[in-house]
């Protein structure tokens, strides 16, 4: 099956392959073709170029995108997006004064996700999950990486890890899996704490491992959660299991996850509301992707990452949804791209490059994924029609989306 789209106002991101993300000052360019056409073949990107090329050639579908733009959709690197039930009350809770913290020592927090998800069978939890995956399918997202971490025994990880797979076999969106065990610290571990990172090292992980149900790893190396000690004990251990970092650093305090994270090789080091000089420093000349979730920001009112301090080091930048049930349970990326330029004062190039090219190399899946390349999939955005690519952010509460297309089928 062939689809040809013709007669696009502007086809973004448009590059040439091998290209896995750009950095710094590359950020603020964004490789378009005005008034372009693009060939699809199956599930991938064939040809494209300005409509002046495009005489003779004929596809099973046509598609007409005057006044529209097309761009690839949007590479999501970090999500929660598999859990049970909601935390509405802690929403209340926080609005009436109690902070992230306080609602995390009196039981609420990851530990109430937890305690739900435990109590959900494996059928239910999956039904619920994708419904949220239809959901952000429909606005645009086209990869998603998805963590397990509202478990915290091992029959709950697993139990997340093999929906996850199931949503990676029975949906087109391209899906990455991170086991995120080290998560939070269990109640009956409140006080053995090696006891449960003992867990996680002896049981969770060869079982992980033996049935390949993630991709990736990732601790929450927080004060109050998992130290440093902490997690370079997990990051050796994932290590003999052949699990890439991707850690969750600086959400609340700067106390040198970075540079760890950075030790081990880190795919991506995500959050970085709170960043410090040595950071900066620990991640120049790594292949370490930074990502910022400034919708997290935005729900729980702290600080958003200093994505301008980042790119105007000369660091690529990555921006993801973060989507989970407590502190941001929306997986809207174009929410996330237009907060970006209104918080964080990235451009809309830069944010655009951080939500796609960006944000499918912190997947590990930007040969395939995150630009106009051809020989990658057909995962596209058609907008409605726009005055140009600086209204998507602009126009922060309108759905700009009129069709989605992945794997070359329009969803």
């Amino acid at each position: 099956m062939s689809t040809l789209i013709i007669n696009i106002k502007e086809l973004l991101q448009v590059r040439e392959s091998g290209i896995q993300k750009v950095s710094g000052k590359a950020m603020q360019e964004l490789p378009s073709i005005k008034n372009a056409y693009l060939l699809i073949a199956d599930d991938t990107i064939i040809d494209f170029g300005p409509m002046e090329d495009a005489k003779g050639i004929t596809a099973d579908n046509t598609i007409d995108a005057t006044d529209k733009i097309v761009l690839p959709t949007w590479c999501d690197s970090h999500t929660h997006i598999v859990y049970a039930g909601n935390r509405e009350q802690e929403f209340v809770d926080r609005i009436n004064g109690l902070s992230y913290e306080d609602i995390a020592k009196r039981g609420g927090g990851i530990l109430n996700s937890a305690e739900t998800l435990q109590n959900t069978s494996e059928e239910d939890l999956y039904k619920q999950s994708i419904a949220r995956v239809k959901a952000v399918m429909q606005m645009g997202t086209g990869a998603i990486e998805i963590k397990s971490g509202y478990g915290l025994t091992t029959e709950a990880e697993l139990k997340m890890l093999r929906v996850i797979k199931r949503i990676k076999k029975e949906f087109p969106v391209k899906v990455k899996a991170t086991f995120l065990g080290a998560h939070a610290f269990p109640k009956v571990f409140k006080e053995n704490k090696q006891g449960y990172i003992d867990s996680i090292i002896n049981e969770m992980l060869p079982q992980v491992a033996k049935e390949e149900l993630a991709h990736y790893v990732d601790v929450f190396c927080e004060k109050g959660y998992f130290s440093l000690e902490d997690t370079e004990q997990l990051l050796k251990a994932a290590k003999t299991y052949n699990l890439t970092p991707k850690i969750h650093v600086n959400q609340f305090n700067a106390f040198g996850g970075v540079a760890l994270a950075v030790k081990y090789n880190a795919l991506s080091v995500d959050h970085l509301e709170e960043l410090n000089n040595d950071d900066i420093a620990a991640l120049k000349g790594s292949n370490t992707m930074p990502v910022a979730l400034p919708s997290c920001s935005y729900f729980l009112s702290i600080p958003y990452t200093p994505g301008r301090q980042i790119i105007d080091a000369g660091l690529p930048l990555a921006l993801a949804t973060d989507y989970n049930p407590g502190s941001t349970p929306s997986g809207n990326m174009n929410f996330v791209v237009s907060t970006a330029c209104i918080k964080m004062k990235l451009t809309p190039e830069e944010a655009i490059n951080a939500a796609t090219i960006n944000g499918a190399y912190a997947m590990g899946i930007s040969n395939e994924y995150g630009s106009i390349t051809k020989g990658k999939k057909a995962n596209l955005i058609i907008t409605k029609s726009m005055p140009s690519y600086n209204y998507l952010p602009y126009a922060f509460g309108d759905n700009h989306i009129e069709q989605v297309i992945i794997n070359g089928t329009c969803i």
